[in-house]
């Protein structure tokens, strides 16, 4: 089969086309025809070498999210039948091929019947963002009706899929981001308040929005030094969530606000095994909320195919997105 791959790490010249063997189904498994793909920071970072430990040998086929078509199913999966279409967060690490390629064989256990309304394209946009704003916002948060929730970056990819489910839960919805084009696409997804955080400081939005005490839950989807604003915002007693590593973080500022503090590491169902048949159970559920019109993904108006794979993730990677940047294939 044709693949774009790496065969070391570095910036996104290092891709290059190869043909690997096709893979053979195997127990609790499907093959896949490839249709599409997508492009997340996670993506980028493995192809730089950020996790080695999660690359142990070239040459890699990168990239989790894929929607395709069932080719071939194990003698064991009854949840899927050949022609079926399908879409999931299942490889791009460790020995696991990712979608990158013409086929990619995936754990039944990680893939969901696709959303009907959505082509390949969209729907590949999906699967990396919305599991993880579902964990984020349902597993760990427990978001109830009426609750506050600040979520900073409502127009990114994780970010625009939480404010829609933010919205779903009956939750009162605000969000940040850095322009006036992207906070009208966050009012438009369903955030109630859209804050710059270019021109307006936590304790000025807090003060304005939230009575001075701060919003019930913070989900931060920036990471780095952005957990300081994020702890800053929320109220006592609240939680905050974040799903990427913290800059230099001093706990007292949680610790005096009695803060439950969340992680939500997405792929980790991939590295170790465990748990994975809840990421398709969450699929599943996203697929019927799209198909009832409460998640549309946002996609990112550049079109690439397979070939301008390196061109998507120096799209992504300069933050010049808008939503999710997707990839169609072979």
């Amino acid at each position: 089969m044709k693949c774009m791959a790496i065969v070391e790490f570095g910036d996104a010249s290092v891709f290059q086309m190869i043909n690997l063997d096709k893979p053979s189904v195997k127990p609790g498994h499907i093959l896949i025809t490839v249709k599409a793909t997508s492009v997340n920071p996670l993506d980028f970072k493995l192809r730089k070498g950020f996790f080695p430990d999660l690359i142990p040998e070239f040459p890699i086929i990168l990239h989790g999210d894929v929607a395709g078509i069932v080719a071939e199913a194990g003698e064991d999966v009854t949840k899927f039948k050949v022609g079926d279409e399908v879409y999931g967060c299942a490889g791009g690490l460790l020995n696991m091929h990712g979608a990158l390629a013409e086929f990619m064989l995936v754990d039944a256990n990680l893939i969901a019947h696709k959303p009907k309304s959505l082509s390949f394209t969209e729907a590949a946009a999906l699967p990396l963002v919305s599991l993880t704003a579902w964990e984020a916002l349902i597993t760990k948060a427990n978001l109830q009706k009426n609750q506050s929730i600040l979520i900073h970056g409502g127009t990114g990819g994780v970010g625009h899929v939480a404010v829609q489910l933010a919205n779903w839960l009956g939750a009162k919805v605000f969000t940040t981001s850095s322009d006036e084009k992207k906070l009208a696409i966050a009012k438009q997804l369903g955030a109630h308040v859209a804050i710059n955080y270019k021109t307006t400081k936590p304790e000025k939005y807090v003060a304005e929005h939230a009575q001075d005490s701060g919003f019930d839950i913070v989900f931060d989807t920036v990471g780095g030094e952005n957990i300081h604003p994020s702890v800053q915002a929320v109220a006592p007693f609240g939680q905050v969530i974040s799903i990427l590593p913290s800059g230099t973080f001093d706990s007292a500022a949680a610790f005096v606000k009695s803060l439950t503090m969340h992680y939500v590491f997405q792929p980790l169902p991939l590295i170790t095994g465990v748990n994975r048949a809840h990421y398709g159970e969450i699929l599943e559920k996203i697929a019927t909320l799209v198909d009832e019109g409460v998640i549309k993904p946002l996609i990112d108006e550049r079109e690439f195919t397979v070939h301008d794979v390196a061109a998507a993730h120096d799209h992504l990677e300069k933050g010049n997105a808008i939503g999710k940047v997707v990839i169609q294939g072979f």
